[in-house]
């Protein structure tokens, strides 16, 4: 039995919100037995009803209802990276992204999506596998990072581990 579009979004939204992980679009396109393209579509079309769907490099996921954000400026060198991401997904909160401000290009930014040191790991593994640097490179070490929380309280813990380990730049 084929769903009609509008229960296939309804599905859609329903099956992201009890994801505990990213979902590729291969894997929902076989799940929903349709095709990539669809999924992508269907995606926009949720995103455009005001649907909190995050994309990833490794698929899509639903933000959470209730989460908070906060963006923190810090500095460190290259072979603090490791430190500075796993003292923030070690305190329970999630490494949303980074991004730079740079005086001729604006605002860089590329999504992170970290939450443990599994997924820090990954992305390590990813900048050593590769010709490219990190971001932060680019501006001398300065840059920021959106993290988010299911509380303040979490929120506060990590402001307050940055700036004891120096790498939160105070304005």
């Amino acid at each position: 039995m084929t769903q009609s579009k509008q229960e296939r979004l309804s599905a859609l939204k329903d099956y992201l919100s009890h994801a505990e992980r990213p979902v590729s679009g291969d894997d929902l396109a076989k799940h929903f037995n349709v095709s990539r393209q669809v999924i992508v579509g269907d995606i926009s079309l949720l995103r455009a009803k005001n649907v909190p769907i995050t994309s990833t490099n490794r698929g899509y996921m639903m933000e959470g209802a209730g989460t908070l954000y906060r963006i923190f400026k810090c500095k460190h060198r290259d072979d603090q990276i490791v430190d500075e991401l796993n003292l923030i997904v070690d305190l329970g909160a999630k490494v949303e992204d980074v991004y730079v401000e740079h005086r001729i290009y604006g605002k860089v930014e590329a999504e992170m999506n970290i939450k443990s040191r599994k997924d820090v790991r990954h992305f390590m593994d990813t900048i050593y596998d590769s010709v490219s640097t990190p971001l932060k490179n680019i501006t001398n070490g300065y840059h920021f990072h959106t993290i988010s929380a299911e509380d303040e309280e979490t929120l506060e813990e990590v402001r307050s581990a940055l700036d004891a380990h120096g790498f939160l730049v105070k304005e």
